[in-house]
């Protein structure tokens, strides 16, 4: 009788194990289906893209790309890095005019992209002081991406006779990084992966903020003083990038700086000293500097009356540095100063009470 109850239990055991076996089989063979259909669909994503032709809807009007362009320029900020990021090399872009210590004409996060690519000397357009049309020419663009830029409906008609140009969405200057790496990437027939680019970028950044919980929930504004004449200065709107950036890295904008944007249809508004006080509910300013200008400021009878200025809760970014031009940020530029960017903003939350 025991031996026989054994033997039930052996039955029932082995009957167990086996139908375990034959569960995890089917989930894993399961697993392995979806994950294939859903490389299908990624790669079958990535070939309609690219299979044209592309039409993209922007200020001017809209641009056609009859196929995948395989030449491709940049001009103005930021853009290049989104051709870069996607792990393309462009046959030439804009040089940076703006946070360069090095007289390169690169900021270091492109160079490095240029460098992962095997590309020592890019093309650069030397156009600081205007479009270099013959230069853009020269290289034989098949597409020009201008997605973040300040191009007039002349220039974008003078560029259209080089190669098809994506422009900004609406207004110059106010191109988000997200919008810029779409509609660029939408300009290489290379949206899916754009798509792609973005979500891993808000990822990251959800993820290096949960660091810094005492941002979350704290009021930023990014101005811009010119420590010469404190009888004025700047504060850029939500619709700038280096504005809403900071709302991504878990600032808010005050509702000061909101309802002042309003009223204007640009990317930054002057303000005078004599209306300070008008922005008391802003936490943390972050503003292009060197140290010596907070000082300045407390010492100063109108904007030392700040909240924030007079608490020292403010971000200082030297003008000369990287860290300055990552403040409009890229798709490069993000992952390589992130770090920095929200220590720095981190210790000026820190003194918010």
């Amino acid at each position: 009788m025991r031996l026989k109850n054994w033997s039930i239990v052996l039955s029932v055991t082995v009957a167990m194990a086996l139908t375990a076996c034959v569960g995890k089989a089917t989930e894993n063979t399961t697993n392995a289906q979806n994950e294939s259909e859903k490389t299908e669909t990624t790669a079958e994503k990535s070939e309609a893209d690219s299979a044209g032709p592309i039409t993209i809807q922007h200020a001017f009007g809209e641009t056609v790309i009859n196929k995948k362009p395989e030449r491709i320029a940049s001009i103005a900020w930021g853009n290049q890095d989104t051709i870069l990021a996607l792990g393309v090399t462009p046959v030439g872009v804009s040089e940076a005019n703006f946070g360069v210590d090095d007289g390169s004409g690169i900021l270091p996060w492109t160079a490095e992209g240029f460098k992962k690519l095997g590309i020592d000397n890019p093309v650069l357009f030397h156009d600081t002081d205007g479009i270099d049309y013959e230069a853009i020419s020269d290289v034989q663009p098949d597409v020009i991406l201008a997605a973040y830029s300040g191009i007039t409906q002349e220039q974008y008609d003078l560029l259209s006779e080089i190669a098809p140009v994506v422009a900004y969405p609406q207004k110059a200057w106010q191109t988000s990084w997200r919008e810029q790496i779409l509609l660029d990437s939408e300009g290489m027939g290379m949206k899916t992966e754009g798509e792609t680019l973005v979500r891993d970028l808000e990822t990251l950044i959800e993820d290096k903020k949960s660091a810094y919980p005492q941002i979350k929930g704290k009021t930023g504004a990014f101005f811009y003083v010119n420590a010469s004449d404190l009888g004025k200065f700047y504060v850029y709107l939500p619709a700038d990038p280096r504005a809403s950036y900071l709302t991504d890295l878990g600032l808010k904008f005050p509702e000061s700086v909101s309802n002042l944007s309003k009223d204007s249809d640009t990317f930054s508004i002057t303000i005078s000293a004599e209306n300070a006080d008008a922005l008391n509910d802003i936490d943390v300013i972050v503003a292009y500097g060197s140290k010596d200008l907070l000082p300045a400021l407390q010492a100063d009878p109108l904007l030392g009356t700040i909240p924030a200025v007079a608490r020292g809760s403010v971000v200082l970014i030297d003008s000369g540095t990287p860290l300055a031009a990552s403040g409009t940020p890229s798709a490069l530029s993000i992952p390589a100063t992130i770090d920095e960017y929200l220590k720095l903003i981190g210790e000026a939350a820190d003194k918010v009470q």
